[in-house]
């Protein structure tokens, strides 16, 4: 199984250097053709990896229109259930149910207080504003509820992508608590720095695993966490014993192939609001067929990847990660 941490398209806010955490700040036109060249990439990718099975976004629009772009996009497979034929199903463990965009709260971005439409500036975001516990809270909230459910050792068997898409620093400490829960939880330490800094459609991959029955279990599982939750008492060792353990590993970040030869469009057309009915060259020839180096700006600049000091959690090889200094780019984030 593959995990996609995806960061929404090119907003007006972003262009603007403003602050958007629950704002809720339209693609742009130049946003929207990032959307649709993610969505072809990953639509393409089905065929090698297994197609997308479920889609979850924050339920702001920058985030829900790029979401709805990546099941659009999703080939649409013809099979049989209990002797009809259904096309466009997910039917693992034989429930089936078309693919649709799950929105959900938890997956916003923080919410910024006071400085929430102000110019990005030093100084600006007070004390109102949302702490990292709290969105922390707010990922382990979401792992719990919606991805958790999905790492059984049958799903995961069974392949396909599950695809996550929302804000920078949302993703951010969903894949700190990802990676403290099914990772190498060192990197995830309070102090240690940024994982990773996503750009506009930029995504994070990682593999889902599943290790032997009887294998120790990584420190800071699921029920540790706090919060306004039940708590979920840890396995007994004769459960560990008879159970997989689900791993996580790093294996892509910031990837931006998909928007290898995309360039905005003069004049600010690009920057504004995206128009339902403009239609772009893209819409009449598909992707270019030359390709072209990424762009070095902050919207479109592919991380390098560096090789961790440790082997993957599912001892299956090397890890992979970013480092980012403290704070990023606001650009990198929002």
């Amino acid at each position: 199984m593959r995990l996609f941490l995806v960061r929404h398209g090119e907003t007006v806010d972003n262009v603007s250097g403003i602050y958007a955490g629950s704002r809720d700040s339209p693609l742009t036109a130049h946003g929207v053709l990032q959307a649709h060249r993610l969505a072809a990439h990953l639509a393409a990718r089905s065929a090698t990896i297994g197609p997308v099975t479920h889609v979850f976004s924050s339920d702001l629009k920058r985030a829900v229109e790029t979401a709805q772009a990546v099941v659009d996009a999703q080939p649409q497979p013809t099979v049989t259930v209990t002797g009809k034929t259904v096309t466009g199903e997910d039917v693992v463990d034989g429930d089936a149910a078309p693919l649709k965009v799950v929105k959900l709260r938890e997956l916003r971005e923080r919410d910024f207080g006071s400085a929430e439409g102000k110019k990005f500036s030093p100084g600006v975001v007070g004390a109102d504003a949302e702490s990292r516990d709290q969105m922390r809270l707010r990922a382990e909230r979401f792992l719990r509820e919606w991805l958790v459910p999905l790492f059984t050792a049958k799903r995961v068997a069974a392949g396909g992508c599950v695809v996550v898409v929302a804000h920078g620093l949302i993703l951010e400490s969903l894949l700190r608590v990802l990676l403290a829960d099914f990772g190498p939880a060192a990197l995830t330490q309070p102090g240690s720095p940024r994982l990773v800094g996503w750009s506009n459609t930029g995504y994070v991959e990682l593999v889902v695993r599943v290790d032997s029955p009887g294998t120790p279990a990584t420190a800071g599982g699921l029920g540790e966490v706090s919060g306004e939750r039940t708590p979920v008492p840890a396995p007994s060792p004769t459960s560990l014993a008879q159970q997989p353990r689900i791993t996580l590993s790093v294996v892509a970040a910031n990837v931006l192939k998909h928007l290898e030869g995309l360039k905005k469009t003069r004049g600010g057309i690009g920057s504004a609001q995206f128009d339902k009915r403009q239609r772009t060259v893209d819409s009449f020839f598909g992707p270019a067929a030359k390709k072209a180096k990424v762009g070095r700006g902050l919207e479109e600049v592919e991380a390098t990847l560096h090789p961790s000091a440790y082997a993957g959690a599912d001892g299956c090889g090397t890890a992979w990660y970013v480092c980012f200094p403290f704070p990023p780019p606001p650009a990198l984030l929002l």
